[in-house]
């Protein structure tokens, strides 16, 4: 039932154009930014090789690269997620769901699914691009590797979050700019200053457990939150649902 779901809302996104119009937009700024590292890396490695310095093309280029990209992809995230449950309460069919046998689970895990598939194909892209430095030097794959599961953890993070506010109102624009907005809020949350709180307002932002990855260190508290992130808004949405299924 849940793979049903997630094959008719990938059916839904990728013979729309919106789907590939985000794909194509991602790709064409990461590519940019890809090779405009590669011109800085190439203009310092003079400089690196006199130092003996130990930073090489994974550091300066790969981190560099994903660091940006999450926030890229922060901006584009609303735009994928605003009409998942949005366009249902508009044109009525969420009540052709509530009559099926789908759950309120299997509906909201299905339509996350979906979701992740557009995100495993962006991941998967984008992942080549580093990949194709292999053909005229080396990388540590290790540290790559780190790098582009933290990237797919704050992906799921997003989708999770877009899907919540997206169940939250009848409104494309509305699930958008909420969807923007606490994403945004959650990623500059610890630049509160130095105070008791900050320590809190620390574990609560996305950017501070999502660059140790960029460093290849993969910690059990930084994977943790993501999941209790993720659990917490599949739980919110599936709640929200079961509300709406009552009181309809």
């Amino acid at each position: 039932m849940i793979r049903t779901v997630a094959g008719r809302e990938l059916r839904a996104l990728f013979l729309s154009p919106l789907a590939w119009s985000l794909l194509g937009v991602a790709m064409l700024i990461l590519a940019w930014l890809f090779l405009v590292q590669i011109e800085s890396f190439m203009q310092l490695q003079p400089k690196l090789i006199a130092g003996a310095s130990e930073l090489g093309v994974t550091d300066l280029v790969i981190a560099p690269l994903f660091e940006s990209g999450a926030m890229i992809l922060l901006l584009l995230t609303p735009l994928l997620t605003m009409r998942l449950l949005c366009d249902e309460y508009r044109s009525g069919t969420i009540r052709l769901l509530f009559s099926s046998p789908l759950s309120s689970t299997q509906i909201v895990l299905g339509k996350y699914l979906a979701v992740l598939g557009v995100f495993g194909l962006l991941l998967l892209l984008a992942a080549l691009m580093p990949l194709s430095l292999l053909l005229g030097g080396a990388l540590d794959l290790g540290l790559l590797a780190a790098a582009l599961f933290g990237l797919g953890l704050l992906l799921a993070c997003y989708g999770a979050i877009g899907l919540f506010l997206s169940s939250m109102t009848e409104q494309p624009a509305v699930a958008a700019i909420s969807t923007y907005g606490l994403l945004l809020f959650l990623w500059i949350v610890n630049l509160s200053g130095t105070d008791d709180r900050s320590s809190l307002f620390e574990w609560l932002s996305l950017s501070s457990h999502y660059r140790p990855f960029l460093d290849g260190v993969v910690r059990s508290g930084d994977l943790a939150y993501f999941l209790l992130l993720i659990a917490g808004s599949l739980l919110m949405t599936i709640h929200r649902l079961e509300s709406r299924r009552r009181g309809d």
